[in-house]
């Protein structure tokens, strides 16, 4: 959109200095509180670089090893790719609102955006979902110019960042139905479809993203027996509405309660008679089919509160057209409802983000998640290291965690960064398993924590002998509350490791299982 006025300009300035003042805050905060165990995990996927992954295409492997090597081992390095990447995400945003809206409506755009625990959770705690946004962003607005401008270098770039985000999260692959939808919509939309370039901006991310077809091909299509299981293949139940609730309720949460309604308010049709049509069409539709796949899903599996996160952003638009001071027909009433939506996420985000570097808020262990997955990693550290120093052959012990995130916690924090293990026989299959096997550890001495206070009789057949198992208390110092438990574990002490490592299925149907009954080594050649 061209600027003709000082206030346009304004604006513009406005929204720049919105979006680096949001993406400084964010670096700031992410220098200062310890990894959680998720990210620890994809940090270990960067020393292990592939085509692909158990869980995950590789992107967030590929992007963490590339900052790290920058900026070193550190936790802001680890954040890096997804902290610029909501930095790129608010840029797209206030591109498509300016060129469809104006400059005042791409600041607000952006202000919501910055205020929105979901998405400030998106961008400082490093997962796929970070790199998974952007790449969603700048696809819908490589799209809307492509339709509007019929454009062949614009549906190029559409394909081009559509392969991205493949490589980041399948949850990508939801872009095309809505894109589709959105589509035959319109007539002139439709018309479209029977132009090449479209699938060739198709042909292009199926370039982009055959890296990871390479990968499964070698390695029998793990990743995908994974998303099945996480969609609910193996449940028993086709209908259930236990997870309804759950669902509702998070949303609500992450994106704040007015903020979540005054979107579903704007995916009405009643709602859209302010805005022009196909504007209207393209940015509801582009929200509400990917939010319609996980209410379904939500009938029959538990959906993770972050997944809808990318169906969200053309929503956002909406609702800032409909509501903020730069929309237009706005009204008083809704303008106050606008500021008080805005002003509620502003709080409930900043709270999270403040309790996560500093225990402000006097909660019980049990209701701070932030305490539970970033507390202690240090210490345990200190601890697993002292222990493994004195065992009777420290070169030939490894370290373990029962669950990959103690593992991943313990090679991020321990001197030196150490390999570490996850015996995860008992959990579910993980990355872990293609990176060791039994016979590289065959008779070593090992020193592994777990939190289940029962395993060390599970463990036992795996060693020759084990000492008893030693307990270990994490605190968090509260200023209210004083010290307070984060968790329990329990540390172990094995000698002559004989052999047990990977996930084994507890039935043959399990879907996760591949063709020899267990997961097997990476074959990628």
């Amino acid at each position: 959109m061209p600027l003709r006025t000082t206030k346009e300009w304004n604006c513009l300035v406005a929204t720049w200095l919105l979006i680096l003042g949001g993406m400084i805050l964010r670096l700031v905060v992410g220098a200062h509180f310890l990894l959680v165990p998720d990210e620890a995990n994809y940090w270990q996927w960067s020393r292990h670089l592939a085509l692909g992954y158990h869980d995950h295409p590789p992107m967030i492997a590929w992007t963490i090893w590339l900052a790290t090597r920058l900026l070193g081992q550190t936790e802001l390095a680890v954040r890096l790719p997804t902290i610029f990447g909501l930095t790129l995400t608010s840029v797209y945003l206030a591109r498509l609102s300016a060129r469809w809206f104006s400059c005042r409506l791409a600041f607000h755009v952006v202000l919501v955006l910055q205020v929105l625990l979901l998405y400030n959770g998106a961008a400082l705690i490093a997962t796929p979902d970070g790199l998974l946004i952007p790449c969603w962003a700048a696809a819908t607005y490589h799209a809307a110019m492509a339709l509007s401008e019929r454009s062949p270098g614009q549906w190029l770039a559409t394909g081009i960042w559509f392969g991205l985000g493949m490589l980041s999260k399948y949850t990508m692959a939801l872009f095309l139905p809505s894109l589709l939808f959105t589509m035959l919509a319109h007539p002139d939309h439709r018309r479209q479809l029977a132009s090449p370039w479209p699938w060739l901006g198709l042909v292009l991310a199926g370039l982009l993203f055959s890296p990871v077809l390479v990968w499964n091909s070698h390695n029998h299509w793990a990743t995908f027996r994974h998303v099945l299981y996480q969609g609910g293949v193996d449940s028993p139940s086709l209908l259930t509405f236990r997870f309804l609730g759950e669902f509702f309720g998070t949303q609500f949460l992450l994106l704040s309660p007015l903020i979540f309604l005054m979107l579903l308010f704007a995916w009405l049709p009643d709602g859209l008679h302010r805005l022009r049509k196909t504007d209207a069409a393209f940015l509801r539709i582009m929200s509400i089919t990917g939010f319609t796949v996980f209410l379904l899903l939500s009938l029959h599996v538990r959906i993770y509160g972050n997944w809808p996160a990318p169906c969200y952003l053309t929503g956002l638009i909406l609702v800032a057209a409909l509501y903020s001071p730069g929309g237009p027909g706005r009204g008083r009433r809704r303008t106050r409802l606008w500021t008080a939506a805005v002003s509620m996420a502003l709080v409930m985000s900043g709270l999270v983000m403040i309790q996560v570097v500093y225990p402000l808020l006097p909660l019980p262990i049990s209701l701070d998640r932030t305490a539970r997955e970033t507390t202690g990693w240090k210490e345990l550290a200190r601890i697993v290291d002292r222990e493994k120093a004195a065992m009777p052959r420290p070169g030939r012990t490894f370290v373990f965690g029962l669950r990959y995130q103690q593992a991943s916690e313990l090679a991020f924090y321990m001197d030196g960064q150490p390999e570490t293990v996850s015996i995860n026989r008992w959990t579910r299959p993980n990355v872990y398993d293609y990176w060791f096997s039994d016979q590289e550890l065959l008779g070593w001495d090992a020193v592994g924590v777990y939190e289940w206070q029962g395993m060390a009789d599970l463990l036992a057949p795996l060693f020759d002998r084990m000492d008893p198992p030693r307990t270990i208390r994490l605190y968090r110092r509260s200023p209210w509350l004083g010290p307070q438990e984060v968790q329990t574990l329990y540390l172990v002490r094995g000698y002559g490791f004989k052999g047990g490592l990977r996930w084994q299925p507890r039935t043959a149907g399990d879907v996760r299982a591949t063709e020899n009954g267990k997961s097997s080594p990476d074959q990628t050649p």
